[in-house]
């Protein structure tokens, strides 16, 4: 059985986007680019919503004509190598190494049966159901030193409560911190 891991970036004050939806603010410096590239990698399928999907599908296969930073230009053909998967009622043109789920039930079901590890970068929407559903293993948070004010949280109306053991918490680039959890079995 494969499982379901939901990496994200938040502020400290718990947001991951601001109030007008700003996502600058991310950090991404060597040891950050370092971890997401070894997570990405170990990866059997990244794991979108259809928000993030739209905007992922959009930079990372034109990465090296829009990026600043070089970590993008370099990781953007390890992207486009990757399988996909895409939670969504409506999304029905993808590429070809792109499945699409029209309901968390099918992907759960995809994921009994695929020994690989699905990546899910971001998409509050999606994890937030994903978690309702105690369907996500493992949550990487790195926390990010700004303070947003408000905004999007990473979790939205879960109204569950689960165990978690913290399995690594780490420093990065001296100034992000990596919390690493997985959920305990009940």
């Amino acid at each position: 059985m494969g499982k379901i891991i939901y990496l994200v970036h938040q502020s400290t004050d718990g947001y991951i986007e601001g109030p007008n939806g700003e996502f600058y603010w991310p950090a991404d410096d060597m040891g950050v680019s370092g971890y997401l590239r070894e997570l990405t990698e170990a990866a059997g399928t990244l794991l979108y919503g259809r928000v993030t999907w739209d905007f992922m599908s959009d930079y990372w296969p034109r990465a090296e004509q829009l990026a600043f930073h070089p970590g993008d230009r370099e990781f953007a053909p390890i992207w486009r190598a990757k399988s996909k998967a895409v939670v969504s009622r409506t999304l029905t043109d993808t590429p070809p190494n792109v499945r699409v789920f029209g309901d968390i039930e099918s992907l759960a079901s995809a994921a009994a049966h695929d020994p690989g590890t699905f990546l899910l970068c971001g998409g509050s929407e999606l994890a937030s159901s994903l978690t309702r559903a105690g369907l996500i293993d493992e949550f990487h948070i790195f926390v990010h030193p700004v303070l947003l004010g408000g905004g999007r949280t990473a979790f939205s109306e879960v109204n569950i409560s689960a165990a978690l053991r913290l399995t690594e918490s780490r420093v990065l680039d001296d100034h992000i911190v990596l919390l690493r959890h997985e959920r305990v079995a009940a």
